[in-house]
């Protein structure tokens, strides 16, 4: 009905001011379905609404009658996704980085209008290609959604938060496609879904909607059946571990009169513990590594040694004069240590200093601001009988640096410390992405936080236990280390990358098939 009533609105001339309020209702339209896109991630968790969503946005493309206009269908629907899903980012700048309220929601508003305009430019681009619409819903549609994911995940370091595929973790059957093509090719299912879903509806008493029904079916079997397929197998005997989670504040922790505080409890917690393996947060200790009191570490190191373990210990680390985020062991093995490779920028690092040090130096109130890089090729660290690939905090929204230690580990370790984010959606949402690795990976997944989500991920994704959030708490489980590789680790995006330009050429045959040239002059397709 809303169909039929859109496509007679479309066919009477009505005045431009009518025009206009129409254009302005679809545009509302879409940046509603941004905001219930976000549905699908954590803490909600309901997987069909962001393919949902996605439909309507296509829709929506569908009726737009210019380039100018897609573009602004697509930049509203990233203001409803990006302003609701990340807007948490006002809370690192204005209540822990100290900068004016006015400037944090500047700072945030032009954050989110930039990674806006990758759904805007696909939207924009798409207009720009002429075909059927057909062609449309079943391959230009979902290529370039998932090209411009994919651009948002590499371009400018890279911001692939809330990149749909990671709404599908663990339960949707689409999170199936996970270990064969990461989360860009879950993304590139789901837009497939949302233009069969469209075309269901436009053709559903015809056959070509019979075909659009049976196709999405398939797919959505093919992912179910694809979930049950163990990619890796375990090896070696399951490890005793603990993550700690200490539960100090950011306004305290940088505190020079909360130092002792934060030392004992941490102390305590590790002392408490009879694990083979146990993991203090990122930045546990927010001090320098050779600051480290040497009796403080030969406590950590003495309570190591009768389970045959280690402890790995956060803390900032100064060699020849450059400042690293580094995660480094106490115990049984030889001491070794991981410095963070892939930083924030403005939280870690300063990109363009000489245009943007003005903003770390005069507006923001960030301590370590000014990291280095430890480099992309380290050694795992070999503990407690495990070969762990370590990650810190935002390294593993990146799925495709995480597999460059694979499939070597056998274990994945995450640390991060997201109370910068306060008692927001950010650090479920953080915890989501870990799922996700985990499937990529077919490996468990262990996470251990400052106030929350400090975990045990299993290699199917699924949480296996969590500690609450904003709590102190000792997380202990019994962990296994799995071999084998699944095929994206062998893989990475580049499978995704040949689907797309398959589509490409695909969708660019059938456009000349559908469009011949007639003097010259391309003739003009449906809409």
């Amino acid at each position: 009905m809303v169909l039929k009533l859109h496509r007679i609105i479309r066919a009477i001339n009505f005045p431009t001011n009518f025009v206009k309020i129409l254009r302005i209702y679809q545009l509302i339209l879409a940046g509603l379905g941004g905001v219930f896109a976000v549905g699908g991630f954590a803490p909600w968790y309901f997987f069909p609404m962001p393919v949902i969503s996605l439909a309507l946005l296509f829709w929506l493309w569908l009726q737009s009658d210019s380039p100018r206009f897609s573009f602004g269908l697509g930049f509203f629907f990233g203001l409803g996704i990006f302003g609701t899903g990340v807007g948490w980012i006002y809370v690192a700048l204005h209540e822990f980085g100290n900068m004016p309220v006015i400037l944090a929601l500047l700072a945030t508003f032009l954050f989110v209008a930039l990674i806006s305009s990758f759904p805007a430019l696909a939207g924009y681009l798409l207009r720009k290609w002429p075909t059927t619409q057909g062609v449309k819903l079943c391959l230009t549609f979902p290529l370039l959604w998932a090209a411009a994911e994919l651009s948002r995940g590499y371009l400018f370091t890279g911001f692939p938060w809330l990149t749909l595929g990671y709404s599908q973790v663990p339960l949707s059957p689409l999170a199936g496609y996970a270990p064969l093509l990461g989360v860009y090719g879950v993304s590139l299912v789901m837009a497939l879904s949302a233009g069969l879903l469209v075309l269901c509806a436009q053709n559903r008493l015809s056959m070509k909607g019979k075909v659009a029904a049976a196709v999405l079916v398939l797919l959505w079997l093919g992912g179910a059946v694809l979930h049950k397929v163990e990619w890796t197998v375990p090896v070696g005997n399951m490890v005793k571990i603990s993550l700690l989670q200490g539960n100090i504040s950011e306004e305290e922790k940088f505190q020079e009169s909360k130092l002792v505080d934060t030392l004992e409890t941490y102390r305590r917690l590790v002392l408490g513990s009879d694990a083979r393996l146990i993991v203090l947060p990122e930045t546990a200790l927010p001090i320098l590594r050779s600051q480290v009191p040497e009796n403080y570490a030969a406590i950590l190191r003495d309570h190591m040694r009768p389970q045959a373990g280690d402890v790995l210990i956060g803390a900032f680390e100064r060699g020849q004069g450059l400042y690293y985020n580094t995660m480094y062991s106490l115990g049984v093995s030889p001491s070794q240590a991981y410095r963070k490779n892939h930083l924030v920028p403005f939280g870690e690092f300063i990109p363009l200093r000489w245009i943007f040090g003005w903003v770390v130096n005069d507006l923001l109130s960030i301590p370590m601001s000014d990291l280095t890089s430890g480099g992309e090729l380290q050694p795992l660290l070999n503990l407690a009988g495990q070969q762990i690939a370590m990650n810190i905090c935002y390294e593993d929204v990146f799925g495709e640096e995480i597999i460059r230690s694979l499939p070597q580990a056998t274990l994945l370790l995450n640390t991060s410390n997201d109370a910068w984010y306060g008692d927001t959606a950010a650090a479920i949402q953080h915890n989501q992405i870990a799922q996700m690795r985990a499937l990529e990976t077919g490996r468990m997944l262990l996470r251990a936080t400052n106030t929350g989500v400090t975990s045990v991920i299993g290699r199917d994704g699924v949480i296996l236990k969590m500690l609450p959030q904003h709590e102190e708490g000792v997380l202990t489980a019994e962990v296994q280390g799995y071999s084998g590789a699944t095929p994206y680790v062998r893989w990475g995006n580049t499978a995704v990358l040949a689907l797309l330009l398959v589509m490409s050429a695909l969708a660019g045959l059938l456009q000349r098939k559908s469009f011949p040239l007639s003097s010259g002059v391309r003739k003009s397709g449906p809409v």
